[in-house]
């Protein structure tokens, strides 16, 4: 077995990902991987690290951290395999939300996640792709990314309690720009728009916005939103947390491997968790089926 990079984010979690090096290390020594460990110094750091892990040898290469630290490692990975299949990947979950492992179905718990990497099987698994940047959960457009941002605002909270709470506090101020929305090549809407999320995954901020998404089926599942008021977005979130909002009114939602969304407004964008952009104009969204190998 070749020796595993453990890649950590100390901030994931509300620094869950710090206090968690030790135990991190001693589950991995108990489980008798040989293993280097390094903790990520800020935004995108990981996928410096994972990109130089995978190029050096290390298998697999570890995201230890929440949903923004395991798309980041997916980027390096991918940008080191090139057109080959990357990977494999393996995930310690110590994030707010985890909502990527719910769908993966990997462990949540520390000493399992680090048993899976010398028990675990590998599983080829789709990768999604958003303009230049790769993601393995979901993108989110319009009031996804404004609840990233209210997220970020709150401290004293912890777990999928400060995603609910950002959303009610981006409900106060929705943005709902004017988009342009194509896929399959013939399909196409333009209007306002309170949301996207196109997604390799189910599961977002603890919101099951794409509940029968498969990371293996070659497609990307797709939701959108037309624009609401602030009282017919409160009555229709009990939907969209219970994942049972997909045949409602102002949703359409679909499978493809190509969609593109356009607007003359600024749009804020999150990729896995993470703000992209505040200011995307066109974003062109497609999947790479089958193009990382994940332990699971």
């Amino acid at each position: 077995m070749a020796k595993a990079k453990i890649i950590v984010n100390p901030y994931s979690g509300r620094w869950k990902g710090q206090s968690s090096v030790p135990a991190i290390e001693a589950a991995l020594k108990e489980a008798g991987v040989d293993f280097d460990l390094v903790c990520t110094a800020g935004p995108d750091h990981a996928i410096e690290l994972a990109r130089e892990a995978a190029l050096g040898g290390y298998s697999p290469v570890v995201a230890a951290g929440g949903d923004g630290t395991i798309g980041e490692v997916v980027n390096g990975l991918m940008q080191a395999a090139g057109d080959q299949v990357a990977g494999p990947l393996a995930i310690i979950p110590l994030g707010s939300a985890n909502d990527f492992i719910q769908t993966l179905g990997t462990p949540a718990d520390l000493k399992a996640a680090c048993q899976l990497l010398r028990t675990g099987q590998a599983r080829a698994i789709d990768v999604g792709r958003v303009n230049e940047r790769y993601f393995i959960n979901d993108v989110g457009v319009g009031f996804e990314p404004q609840v990233t941002l209210e997220s970020r605002k709150i401290k004293r909270l912890r777990g999928k309690l400060i995603y609910l709470v950002a959303v009610l506090r981006a409900v106060r101020d929705p943005i709902q720009a004017h988009m342009t929305i194509e896929w399959d090549g013939n399909q196409r809407v333009s209007k306002h728009i309170l949301m996207v999320s196109v997604a390799n995954g189910r599961c977002t901020g603890g919101f099951w916005l794409t509940p029968y998404a498969e990371l293996d089926d070659g497609e990307l599942d797709f939701i959108f939103a037309d624009a609401l008021s602030r009282l017919q977005i409160l009555r229709f979130l009990p939907e969209v947390m219970r994942g049972t909002h997909l045949d409602k009114d102002p949703v359409t939602y679909g499978r493809t491997r190509h969609i593109v969304i356009i607007s003359d407004d600024p749009l804020p964008v999150v990729a896995d968790g993470e703000i992209m952009t505040t200011e995307a104009h066109r974003l062109e969204i497609e999947v790479l089926p089958g193009r990382l190998q994940v332990l699971c």
